[in-house]
């Protein structure tokens, strides 16, 4: 009995590291799950916005005399923006930069759009207008929050796959990359209304 011990001894460590190793892949498995699944969340609430976007601009081309040109940058910049898909598995610091730089220019255009807005006072008042202004004001937040909770997703898996040990099993995952601010946003925006002056 006592010949078959050592045995015995290396069966039993051969199988707490092959069940410690399966539950490092399964770990890495469900971690990048989280992040595909947060990604997925991001799309959405871009969608939402760019949706709203083409709604916004239907509802002011109804506006015979509107900046033609400002109207054009804000459809370019919104099909640019939906251009740009990344695969959340295989997401690259190069990809994710265009697809923010994307959505930083749509933005930027949609700014523009909303200052000039200002000089036509039928459009202010007109409640569809009102409305998804404040539905975009919305969006924009659940951006924001999708975008946090990206990062925070991205942050737990490359936590899980770089740390040792994990780091030896797991050389096939690579490490993602977060969201950044769109370059130019430590700068504040200057916007100025002027709420009482009639478009002539």
């Amino acid at each position: 009995m006592r010949k078959y011990l050592p045995i015995a001894i290396i069966l039993g460590l051969l199988a707490i590291l092959f069940f410690w190793y399966i539950s490092i892949k399964n770990g890495a498995v469900r971690v990048n799950q989280e992040v595909s699944k947060e990604w997925g969340n991001v799309e959405t609430t871009y969608q939402r916005r760019n949706d709203l976007i083409g709604n916004l601009v239907k509802t002011v081309q109804g506006s015979a005399d509107f900046e033609k040109s400002t109207l054009e940058a804000v459809i370019k910049a919104r099909s640019e923006a939906t251009s740009v898909k990344i695969d959340p598995t295989n997401i690259t610091p190069e990809q994710l930069a265009q697809f923010n730089q994307a959505q930083g220019n749509l933005n930027s255009s949609l700014s523009r759009l909303l200052v000039t807005v200002e000089q036509y006072p039928d459009l202010k008042a007109n409640q569809n207008f009102l409305k998804l202004q404040d539905e975009l004001a919305s969006t924009e937040n659940q951006i924001l929050t999708a975008r946090t909770r990206f990062n925070e997703s991205v942050q737990k898996y490359n936590n899980y796959i770089l740390v040792f040990p994990n780091s030896v099993f797991l050389g096939n995952y690579k490490e993602k990359p977060y969201f950044d601010a769109v370059a130019g946003a430590e700068k504040p925006v200057e916007v100025n209304f002027d709420f009482d002056k009639e478009k002539k």
